[in-house]
Parts: C-alpha cells; structure tokens; sequence
C-alpha cells in the first residue's frame, strides 16, 4: 500500500446529499487518497492524466468516466497530459445516500450491482461516457429534487451500459473504516463542535479512553493524530465557505474553530498547498453542495 495514502475529510457534512465541482484547469494532481463516500468522476481533455484506483495505474484517454467506491485508494497525477484546458466534473455522495431498502427493490438492482462493483473501481466506455457527458455537465446547475431525480438517471444509464472494466484487483482494506462506534461517535462530535475548542482530553472520556490510547487509536484509523484530524475537518468546511460565501478570511478562520488566523493560515497552506487567498482567487468553475 503506498506509504502517502490518507484518509480524505471531504467537505460533505451528513445533512447534505452532494457535492459538486465542475471546473477546467490545466494542472490536475490529487495525491492518492480514500474517503467513505462514492466518487463520480467525468474528466475531458485529459489525456495522458495517469489515474490510480487500488492497484490500477493506468494513463488515461481524452474522455473517461470512473466510480470509485468507498474507502478505495484513488489519485490522479498530470503526468503526460499536455492540455491546459482539463474539464473535471468530480460529485461526491454519502454511501448511504440510497439505502439498503431501496437499493432492495427489483427496480433498482443494476444500481445495486453498480455499487458492489464500484469496490474494484469501475471505467466506463467511452461510448457513454460521450452519451453522458451532457446530464453530467447539467449536474452542476440544477437544483434541490431535479438535481436528486436527474443524478439517479445518470446512476441508472451507467448502471446499464456495456464494456464496463474494473480497475482494482482487490477491494479497500478500509472498507470497515466507518464500523466502529467508537469512530462513529468520534466522528458525529467533531461534525457538531469543530467551531469550538475541543480537547483531546474531552475526546478521550467520550469514548472512554486514555489519551495515549486515542492517539494511537485515531492515528491507526486516519493516518493522523486527533489535532490534524479536527483540523482537516476545520479546513474543510472553510475551503467551502471561501468559495460559497462573502465573508472574510479572517471572519471564515473564527468560524471555523480557529482563533488564531496566522495559525489558519499556516494549517490550510499545508492542508492544500496554498494560501487561503490563493485558494478563493484562484478556484474557477462551479463548486456546489446540495
């Protein structure tokens, strides 16, 4: 397993149902990673993109479409791709979005064989991935329901199509990331309090621990210690707020648990490789969560 993979704090918090980037730019580098919820991911003009899903290394053609499941190791590196202009549409879902009920229905099976697949990895033809790529690009400026009802069109047609390939030979050692109360509990703290100071001490009696033990514990789940942990959950949702709301840096650092903004400054440089400032002048595209 490579040495730098970690274990993503997207910015999805449990009430929302997605999120959405829709972007072109000429550099496309996401460092390998894996994260709970499933991974929806349309890239044009990229060839030559080298794209790592499991044990997949793989350079990629123009046009491709791939659905990484939960907890699967996946990046994307610009290796020899020479185009300036790469269109990425990335959405991100809760694996629990459809649940196992549903998912139940005869109706829904494709959907429901779609998804075990998606364990390995799955890329689609290029064939759909062509037919797709209009409900894909109009994902990003719909709203509330249509959003929901077109996305399940989408599942649907993939979920249907020929000449699909998995990626991985073998499916996340993760996958159990998520089946521990302990986790769990962890988790749903950090989601509700991350805009207060929270203490390592604090965390441990919650889930009756000491704290050398939660140290180990956390670090053994995320690949990070408890601060780096809260801190990316932090820098999470204020990578959002920069894009999503009129607020100052300065305003977005205090409500986002940070009293401090030359300590904000630091984290979120070393969390995403560029100034807070940087990050909101230089995002173009869409990025939206619904």
């Amino acid at each position: 397993m490579h040495k730098d993979i970690h274990r993503e704090i997207t910015q999805l918090s449990p009430e929302d149902s997605f999120l959405v980037f829709d972007r072109v730019k000429d550099d496309f580098d996401f460092p390998i990673h894996f994260h709970p919820e499933f991974e929806l991911n349309f890239i044009a003009n990229g060839k030559g993109v080298r794209r790592i899903v499991g044990d997949s290394m793989e350079e990629i053609e123009e046009i491709e479409l791939v659905l990484v499941g939960p907890n699967l190791q996946h990046g994307w590196e610009l290796h020899n791709c020479k185009s300036k202009a790469i269109h990425e549409v990335t959405i991100h879902f809760h694996n629990d979005l459809l649940d196992s009920k549903l998912l139940s229905r005869r109706i829904m099976k494709p959907i429901k064989d779609m998804f075990e697949r998606s364990a390995h990895g799955i890329l689609f033809s290029a064939k759909i991935s062509e037919e797709i790529k209009p409900k894909i690009q109009r994902l990003s400026k719909i709203d509330s329901i249509d959003y929901f009802l077109e996305f399940i069109s989408v599942l649907h047609d993939l979920a249907n199509s020929r000449k699909q390939r998995l990626l991985s030979t073998y499916i996340s050692e993760n996958k159990n990331f998520e089946n521990s109360e302990k986790i769990k509990t962890i988790y749903e703290f950090v989601q509700e309090n991350y805009q207060n100071k929270i203490s390592l001490e604090e965390m441990s009696q919650l889930v009756n621990m000491s704290q050398v033990s939660f140290n180990r514990f956390i670090k053994k789940r995320t690949g990070k210690t408890f601060i780096e942990y809260v801190n990316d959950t932090r820098i999470g949702y204020a990578a959002r707020w920069l894009i999503e709301k009129d607020m100052s840096i300065a305003e977005i650092a205090f409500n986002c648990g940070f009293n401090n903004i030359a300590n904000f400054n630091r984290v979120f440089k070393k969390t995403k490789s560029c100034t807070p400032s940087q990050y909101r002048e230089e995002f173009s595209g869409i990025k939206r969560v619904l």
